[in-house]
């Protein structure tokens, strides 16, 4: 859905809607201009502050927050929120960049700096669960952009969704990098009291260095092994994304043995992992990342991923060799040895939160692009 499809909101009236959302803002400067110049509906203004330097938040109003998965999908679940688009992570790797180029935004360092806030998602999804038709399946969080980002620090969305989702009787699976889910452990701890509740962290690099250059807006990987400890302690079986797994960065036998050390020892209960895929827009933006910090690999890299986004069926066999051992020595495995999704969408209805994970993560199937309202 482009900004130019669409119509401007009164400026003054946008400001006034925005109030609670985004109090204390610094008004829009050069690189983020006023609402008006946008010409789009729902647009309620674009903001800068000082502690978010160089980042645009773009509010907008939701006409909805339920994304429904289109039925032809591989993924295990029927619904998605996702109430940020873009985000300050800022990982080199991310799959979702190209979704920013349906803004007329690039996938570069605007998909970084220029984000997408709905900033009413929470009221709208409460009358979305509350109608009577709702069937109260699954819902997966954090599958397109990560809801614990930094924004989420100012505008405190998660913790009306959470709720909207308990009250109505909803199971939910939240996957994030950002250790500001530890704010609502306790939220979800009672949730869980009613609802299925998974949490899921990704974390990909075990080398703080390399961690900070293709990951350079996130926590670090001990603070995440934190989140991950202390949601353990409250009695989540917490899952591990360990992917994407980076040809001759990440897949070292020295690199993957620390990793699963460290995730067994925060307390975790299961690891999922794949190889890295590359799709248009994270392909330009990874190899110019490669270009400037391991320019040796660059040769590689465009050979591996010349005719698809997705690491070979070879890499993908040698990988789960290397890995597979080290998992089971390290009980990672789970309760289920499949990490594949089912295929057929009628199995997957009210499937249990754990098991749609670990699904979604392993899939070799490009998940459908949602819109953006």
């Amino acid at each position: 859905m482009r900004w130019n499809q669409q119509s401007a909101l009164d400026p003054a009236a946008g400001t006034a809607a925005a109030g609670t959302a985004a109090s204390g803002t610094v008004a829009a400067g050069t690189d983020a201009p006023p609402a008006e110049l946008f010409g789009v509906t729902g647009l309620v203004r674009s903001v800068r502050t000082p502690e978010f330097a160089g980042v645009t938040f773009h509010e907008v109003l939701a006409k909805s927050a339920l994304n429904k998965v289109p039925a032809a999908s591989s993924m295990p679940f029927t619904w998605t929120i996702n109430p940020y688009r873009g985000c300050s992570h800022a990982c080199v790797y991310c799959f979702a960049r190209n979704t920013h180029r349906y803004l007329d935004l690039d996938s570069g360092q605007d998909f970084d700096r220029q984000v997408i806030v709905k900033v009413n998602t929470p009221e709208v999804l409460a009358a979305e669960v509350a109608k009577p038709k709702w069937s109260r399946e699954l819902v997966a969080l954090g599958t397109n952009t990560d809801p614990y980002q930094r924004a989420e620090g100012r505008y405190a969305l998660m913790p009306g969704i959470i709720t909207a989702l308990a009250e109505h009787g909803t199971p939910m699976s939240v996957l994030t990098k950002g250790t500001l889910l530890r704010r609502d452990l306790p939220l979800l701890a009672r949730a869980k009291e009613d609802v299925d509740v998974e949490i899921s962290m990704s974390i990909a690099v075990y080398d703080d260095a390399l961690q900070q250059t293709i990951e350079p807006g996130t926590p670090t990987t001990t603070a995440r092994l934190a989140t991950v400890r202390a949601a353990a302690n409250l009695g989540f079986k917490v899952t591990v994304f360990l992917m994407p797994v980076m040809p001759k960065l990440t897949d070292s036998m020295d690199h993957l043995d620390t990793a699963l050390r460290a995730i067994r020892e925060a307390g975790a209960s299961r690891v999922v992992y794949g190889a890295l895929h590359l799709r248009p827009g994270a392909r330009e933006w990874f190899f110019a990342w490669l270009e400037r910090e391991h320019p040796e690999l660059l040769p590689r890299y465009r050979r591996m991923y010349a005719q698809s986004s997705y690491a070979s069926k070879e890499y993908r066999t040698w990988l789960s060799r290397r890995i597979n051992p080290l998992i089971d020595a390290y009980d990672l495995r789970g309760a289920a040895d499949d990490d594949y999704p089912m295929t057929k969408r009628a199995d997957r209805t009210r499937l249990g939160a754990a098991s749609s994970t670990a699904a979604q993560a392993a899939s070799l199937t490009p998940p459908a692009q949602e819109a953006l309202f």
